[in-house]
């Protein structure tokens, strides 16, 4: 989900800035494991679409009631694009993702997402090339998933095959995703950030949710005999992995200076690998740790390499 922002220098208040930070690394970190446990016994794309269309009613209803304009045409089109790219196609395919891949290597392959906004930007949008510190960084997050996937010591419940899928889905989530920032200041949008946000997440939600029929065995009602660990997962992440977590880094993106709100993006795969660990039963390898290392080292130097 992509945020306006217009940082200040500093936040007024230090001790809230922090907060927010450990709220956003905790919150979002700890999406891998709910939606692992949200999806364990039931439909992928189905209960990601159950999740978005919820928040995204409460947001868009939360920012209707404060005052924000009703949208125009244009700017349901230009959201309905981004939550397609965003939800549908990034979360969609990071769900079907953690039904083969471990939480913590899933979020550890979707952390090397710089490297896909910074040559797709490169590809089809800047025309610039990159500094050589972006360059260095795109070549140290590959590094470290070669590390992750070093042939013979990585072992996946679902084998081979699993493992070949689970790969797959984070590339396209990261593709799905890396479009959707680039095009993010190009289209229409509404003011509200909370506006724009909730209409993505209805929109992405739907087509989630009639994907889920043509493709998944399920119906419109199957939400009823989900287990009570997906439900109460579901709504852990409707509550706060989407509406405190998208509030929070809204905050931060107003207050805090770029380069400190997007700390998440190294912070986050280290939270889901603990709390996999703890939580999940995963094992956590020196294989892990070392891939782990080289990847955030990565996606460091992109961020203080950008121009």
């Amino acid at each position: 989900m992509q945020v306006s922002t217009t940082p200040v220098p500093a936040a007024s208040n230090r001790t809230t800035l922090w907060i927010a930070l450990v709220t956003v690394y905790i919150l979002w970190g700890s999406t891998y494991l709910f939606v692992h446990f949200m999806t364990e016994r039931m439909p992928p794309l189905y209960m990601a679409g159950m999740r978005f269309v919820a928040a995204g009613t409460l947001l868009y209803g939360y920012a209707r009631l404060s005052g924000a304009p009703r949208p125009t045409l244009s700017n349901w089109r230009a959201t309905g694009l981004l939550g397609l790219l965003f939800l549908t196609v990034a979360n969609g395919a990071i769900g079907t993702a953690l039904h083969y891949l471990p939480t913590g290597l899933t979020a550890l392959l979707v952390a090397t997402l710089p490297v896909f906004v910074l040559v797709l930007n490169w590809l089809f949008y800047a025309r610039a090339r990159p500094t050589r510190q972006a360059l260095a960084g795109s070549a140290l997050g590959l590094l470290g998933v070669v590390i992750l996937f070093q042939p013979g010591k990585l072992v996946i419940p679902g084998g081979s095959d699993g493992l070949l899928i689970g790969l797959c889905m984070t590339m396209i989530a990261n593709t799905g995703w890396a479009f959707g920032t680039l095009l993010t200041p190009r289209v229409n949008m509404p003011a509200s950030s909370a506006l724009s946000s909730g209409m993505q997440m209805l929109t992405g939600g739907t087509v989630l949710i009639l994907a889920a029929l043509v493709v998944e065995p399920i119906s419109l009602l199957s939400i009823l005999d989900a287990p009570p660990k997906a439900l109460y997962s579901l709504v852990y992440l409707i509550i706060f992995g989407s509406i405190v977590g998208f509030s929070t880094f809204s905050w931060l993106a107003r207050n805090a200076p770029p380069t400190l709100a997007s700390t998440y993006a190294y912070v986050n795969p280290i939270v889901a690998m603990l709390l996999g660990a703890a939580f999940a039963g995963e094992a956590i390898s020196s294989q892990s740790l070392m891939g782990a290392a080289v990847i955030v080292a990565g996606v460091v130097l992109i961020t203080l390499g950008k121009k």
